[in-house]
């Protein structure tokens, strides 16, 4: 499939936001991020969805969040999709979602966590790069850190073409090509099951929140068993996996993988549910070098 880029972010652009995940407790939240937004520069449109819910999740009901999802992608007036929060919702959408909207309305789709499962499954069935970066309610609503605002508008505006680790640890040496492509774990490990892995080379960045250790070895052993995964991924890029009890106990599990698989692995790099994150394009080319804990986008 022929991979889309969609165009880059400007001033004076229209960013939709909308929730299609978790339901947004405190809407006051998508008003600070929209005006953010709009002092910055751009129009805001917000979808209907960040006010009504079901349960747990935004919208109504799931064809809610299908038709918003739908219309946003379609109006020409919207430059750019930044989905409100994750939480939980986007799995229950993905069989009922027309791919072929997405594929002749390209533009800008962005979000973490929850939204992992749409950032891959766009690229997957649409071939769109889609973006792995903030969202509009826990960080443009809520006092966005300056080096999270700068890096979200360098990589949409295509100015950065490096990612760095920090204080980061080589697991592995060595250095790899292919398709970034990852984000989430936990939201990335229940797709296991459906056709959602890409037929490239791959470079897989993951992150989490919350797990206990023994829970993210068997995710990755999960994912890796399937052939197909383990075949493609020539290089894993490790954000934080933030509160975790014994980060001891997770070195060794991932040194026990990245020594098994026998491909670059580099840990340190500023993906995460924090603060301070990096947006990262899933996939767009790029090179890693492990020894160095960098990410070239090509």
């Amino acid at each position: 499939m022929k991979t889309i880029k969609p165009k880059k972010l400007k001033k004076g652009d229209t960013i939709g936001i909308i929730a299609v995940s978790g339901k947004i407790k405190e809407y006051e939240r998508i008003l600070r991020a929209k005006a953010f937004f709009e002092k910055s520069g751009y129009n805001v449109i917000v979808s209907d969805t960040c006010r009504t819910f079901h349960r747990y999740m935004a919208g109504n009901n799931d064809d809610e969040c299908i038709h918003i999802l739908h219309d946003f992608f379609l109006d020409k007036n919207i430059d750019m999709i930044l989905c409100a929060r994750g939480g939980y919702g986007t799995l229950r959408l993905i069989n009922k979602i027309d791919w072929d909207i997405i594929r002749n309305h390209p533009k800008i789709f962005a979000g973490y966590s929850d939204i992992t499962i749409l950032l891959n499954m766009i690229y997957k069935k649409a071939g769109l790069i889609t973006f792995h970066s903030p969202m509009a309610n826990g960080d443009f609503g809520d006092n966005i850190e300056e080096y999270t605002k700068n890096n979200f508008f360098s990589v949409l505006e295509g100015i950065i073409t490096d990612l760095e680790a920090q204080d980061g640890k080589t697991y592995y040496n060595g250095k790899a090509k292919g398709r970034l492509w990852g984000g989430n774990l936990a939201s990335l490990n229940s797709l296991c099951g459906i056709d959602f892995i890409p037929d490239d080379d791959l470079i897989l960045f993951l992150e989490d929140l919350n797990e206990p250790v023994y829970k993210i070895d068997r995710m990755l052993t999960q994912l890796f068993n399937i052939n197909k995964l383990r075949k493609n991924v020539k290089g894993i890029v490790l954000g934080e996996f933030k509160d975790i009890e014994d980060k001891n106990l997770l070195d060794e599990v991932i040194q026990e993988f990245a020594d098994s698989l026998k491909i670059p692995v580099h840990g340190g790099f500023k993906i995460t549910h924090g603060k301070i994150k990096d947006t990262v394009p899933v996939g767009i080319k790029a090179l890693f070098d492990a020894d160095e804990g960098l990410i070239h986008i090509i």
